[in-house]
């Protein structure tokens, strides 16, 4: 397991595939109802939220990949978008892609391990974080470490796939586990225990087939 991130760090041809079907909606739609039962349309109303933050707010995307949550945004939206990720090919193509979509005046760019983040505390308004937890050795660490750098106020919203929702999928979860691309994936109802131990008040937490959906708020007082 301690090797899967240095796995996506240097999967090119890995990283390559997986950018192209999620970038291309009918592909991915077709894929993620046939490998984890999810109706895409369930995380692109999720991703496509960011457009809602409230001016001035300051985004972590992580990890951003090639770029799959920037079509949530506007050109010329009043944000502070960080894009990061742990794979510099990943950059690379998300760079690509906010160039494509007219975006790169929000943007910047990190090259980042999740469970380390190189951010201060209370740094950040809303944090993404779609499509990775379950490819991480220790996504409750992340998860941590995400609810550390959100504002008092902040939100934090992704989705990760999930053991215990279906046996196709969970056999296609311990054959990405033993080709090294996938971690110590939750199992249903982990990421909710995870969120409420980093302090976070969950609003949603919702199953697509296998893929759980979130939303968690950073308490703005101790007394909240």
């Amino acid at each position: 397991m301690g090797q899967v991130t240095d796995r996506w760090r240097a999967a090119r041809v890995a990283s390559a595939l997986y950018n192209t079907a999620a970038m291309n909606d009918s592909v991915a739609a077709v894929g993620a109802k046939a490998l984890w039962g999810l109706a895409l349309h369930d995380l692109l109303a999720v991703v496509e939220r960011v457009a809602d933050a409230p001016a001035g707010a300051h985004v972590l995307d992580i990890p951003c990949g090639g770029g799959f949550a920037f079509r949530g945004l506007r050109r010329g939206q009043d944000c502070r978008y960080v894009a990061a990720d742990i794979s510099s090919d990943m950059l690379r193509r998300a760079r690509s892609r906010a160039t494509e979509l007219g975006l790169d005046g929000l943007m910047e760019f990190s090259e980042a391990d999740i469970t380390d983040l190189p951010f201060r505390d209370n740094m950040f308004d809303l944090v993404l974080t779609f499509n990775g937890l379950h490819c991480l050795p220790d996504p409750h660490a992340a998860v941590v470490e995400l609810a550390r750098v959100l504002k008092p106020g902040g939100i934090l919203r992704g989705s990760t796939c999930v053991r215990g929702r279906g046996w196709r999928q969970d056999r296609f979860v311990t054959a990405l586990q033993a080709a090294g691309f996938f971690g110590n994936t939750p199992r249903a109802g982990d990421v909710q225990r995870w969120l409420d131990d980093a302090g976070l008040d969950v609003v949603v937490a919702r199953h697509s087939g296998s893929v759980e959906l979130f939303e968690a708020v950073r308490p703005s007082s101790a007394g909240s």
